[in-house]
């Protein structure tokens, strides 16, 4: 009972904080914030921010564990889903298209300038991992290329996270379905097209 109690305080807290830091990055942006803002906003000690975390980076990059979890689930789907590769692949994009659409006004601090190089840092590291395990599953990317393979994942994520900042500056007047299907044929066409080229 005792230990039920201590970690609903615990989970109290690190929620506490998490929004805390939202708030914040909304208001002032990420680079602007210290950790006594954040305790402040939390209204909670700095011994108790720092039994749970190193620092806000530590705090920010705990944060994106939902959502990767999130993605990460929508991605097991639809791999497991049977059919034409393709339309298997990139699985966590119309998850997060429909995420950011929720949540539009934490995605517009987080792709914006509000947002730093540390959050864009932790967002496309979630992304690059995803989109790794994605096209190595589904397209079948066996180029001994390390290089291209490189370039294949980064082309991806700054695709997605161009189009993503485009979609919520023009207010997502298209729906997370239309916006995820623009994206997934013209992505999914370049990667392709590249496999077909004749290797050097």
């Amino acid at each position: 009972m005792k230990k039920d109690l201590t970690d609903r305080r615990m989970l109290r807290t690190r929620a506490l904080l998490h929004e805390a830091l939202i708030s914040l990055i909304l208001k002032k942006g990420y680079d602007g914030i210290t950790i006594q803002d954040i305790i402040d906003k939390a209204n909670v000690g700095r011994s108790t921010f720092y039994a749970h975390y190193t620092g806000k980076e530590d705090l920010l990059r705990s944060g994106f564990t939902h959502l990767r979890e999130l993605l990460l689930e929508q991605q097991k789907q639809a791999l497991a889903k049977r059919g034409d590769p393709k339309a298997r692949s990139l699985g966590f994009s119309l998850a997060m298209f429909e995420h950011a659409l929720e949540h539009r006004e934490l995605y517009m601090a987080l792709v914006g300038q509000r947002g730093g190089t540390v959050v864009m840092q932790q967002l496309r590291k979630v992304l690059a991992e995803l989109v790794h395990d994605d096209i190595a599953a589904t397209l079948k990317i066996t180029t001994p290329d390390a290089k291209k393979r490189e370039v294949i994942v980064e082309f991806v994520v700054g695709a997605f996270i161009t189009l993503l900042t485009w979609w919520l500056d023009h207010k997502a007047k298209i729906s997370p379905a239309e916006i995820d299907s623009i994206f997934r044929e013209l992505v999914l066409h370049g990667i392709t097209r590249s496999q077909d080229l004749p290797q050097k």
